[in-house]
């Protein structure tokens, strides 16, 4: 089991945009996702979109249209892009104001569920989401509008 907190990557009036980053690591996840897909030439052009979409989010907001849903019914894990891709970049859309980027990778099965790294970038994520309901029934963590304030770490 791995401790995680939560730290803001980028933020503006329309959207906050936060992501996972394991005690254990140097980079949050989607610095991570970002170190393993910047260079690569083969996926440069659905890497260029996912990026895209996290810039207009930043303007317009973290619009549902933007989203594919891929966990269960009862979490909000999501993946970018929406359109044909083989790159995937799991998040939590937690509002059109708030979401929470973990990482991805290429999806080469047809469902993430048949993919052992894809699988545990959306299992990290739905523990997370359900820590996360968890904490603000309990009142440990605040959503307010465009802010998810805890001091907290993670579990997952």
């Amino acid at each position: 089991m791995n401790e995680a907190e939560l730290v803001v990557f980028d933020q503006s009036d329309h959207c906050t945009v936060y992501s996972l980053k394991f005690t254990s690591e140097e980079e949050s996840e989607i610095e991570r996702f970002y170190s393993k897909f910047k260079e690569s030439s083969e996926y440069n052009e659905d890497f260029e979109r996912i990026i895209s979409v996290l810039m207009s989010m930043l303007d317009k907001g973290a619009l549902e249209r933007l989203f594919r849903y891929e966990g269960k019914w009862s979490d909000r894990v999501c993946a970018l892009p929406v359109y044909r891709s083989k790159l995937r970049l799991y998040c939590v859309r937690i509002s059109d104001k708030i979401i929470v980027l973990g990482n991805g990778g290429v999806k080469k099965t047809q469902k993430y569920q048949e993919d052992d790294e894809l699988r545990g970038y959306v299992v990290t994520l739905q523990t997370f989401d359900r820590l996360l309901k968890e904490g603000v029934a309990n009142g440990s963590i605040t959503v307010t509008e465009n802010t998810i304030e805890t001091d907290k770490t993670f579990k997952l």
